[in-house]
């Protein structure tokens, strides 16, 4: 009998959890998502398990229907069910890239529907994520990374490497597609993953990329927390009532409220800035008609003992 790859061993004990009928697989045809696929083949050739896999076209690049039918193919050869969908990036997002990521999540949240949707995301993948929130420092939640589970997206993978997603694709002979994006330095998240976390390694000498997945992974659960005791705390009324005893809260739970209420009065969630925060704080010492404009037409007003949110259209 050939003995099992512990590294393939552990792969299917990290999946095994995610998976539920009908679950979908992203396939990119890289390295990851193809690993991903052949793990998840094991529990429907094996277990049964009613899963499939949707490879998105997004049809950028010269050939790039070729390599989503050969991703198609290659995981239908592992046993894994699977469809090629065809997206139009267009003008969405902010750029190429998010234009990208939108239309593709479009296209495998319409094809998931209700199941669960498993992504590829590695360990690498965290880090990278964790460093390019840390340049943003807009607090805890910038560098909290990727949840294992958010909703129907389930992402098994975060606790492997990128080459050991590269192994698990030889061990299953598998073929993985380069994408040449990843390789160009005018994309940030590529100048991070080829240039700053391996000078990070070098420098701190190694075990970088695992203790920025681990340090994602206290700061989220730190952050759970204040936003719980914050939900707690923010008024149903939507103003404060009374600002002394708003003022007792302590400070990083009674910012969070801050922020809660001000998007509930209609402000733009993502143009409401940290300073934007730090105003409406500021209100609690303040003098009475003073106001604080806030992007989206809305302005808190300090009004006698209280606050309250006016919306300004």
């Amino acid at each position: 009998m050939t003995r099992l790859d512990p590294l393939v061993a552990r792969a299917r004990s990290l999946v095994e959890p995610h998976l539920a009928p009908g679950a979908v697989v992203a396939v990119s045809g890289g390295a990851d998502s193809l690993a991903l696929a052949a793990v998840v083949a094991f529990f429907v050739r094996r277990r049964g398990v009613e899963a499939r896999a949707v490879v998105v076209d997004h049809g950028l690049q010269v050939g790039s229907a070729d390599v989503a039918a050969q991703a198609a193919e290659q995981c239908a050869s592992l046993g894994l069910p699977a469809t090629v969908s065809t997206v139009e990036v267009g003008g969405l997002g902010t750029g190429p890239e998010d234009a990208a990521r939108v239309a593709r999540y479009r296209a495998l949240h319409r094809e998931a529907g209700r199941a669960g949707l498993l992504l590829a995301h590695t360990l690498d993948d965290q880090a990278e994520t964790v460093l390019l929130g840390l340049a943003r420092g807009s607090g805890p939640r910038a560098i909290d990374g990727m949840r294992p589970v958010s909703g129907r997206l389930h992402r098994p993978f975060l606790t492997l490497r990128r080459s050991e997603t590269e192994r698990i694709c030889a061990l299953h002979d598998l073929e993985w597609w380069q994408d040449p994006h990843n390789d160009d330095p005018s994309y940030r998240r590529v100048r991070v993953r080829r240039e700053l976390l391996p000078l990070l390694e070098e420098v701190l000498g190694g075990g970088v990329a695992e203790a920025l997945g681990r340090t994602a992974d206290l700061v989220r659960a730190d952050a759970d927390l204040l936003d719980a005791m914050a939900s707690a705390e923010t008024p149903t009324s939507g103003e404060i009532a009374d600002v002394e005893s708003f003022a007792d809260l302590d400070r990083a739970v009674r910012l969070r409220v801050w922020r809660r209420l001000a998007v509930a009065a209609g402000a733009a969630p993502g143009e409401l800035s940290h300073a934007h925060t730090l105003a409406l704080d500021g209100l609690l010492h303040a003098r009475g008609g003073t106001r604080i404009e806030l992007p989206g037409h809305v302005a808190a007003v300090r009004e006698g003992a209280g606050v309250r949110f006016r919306d300004e259209r």
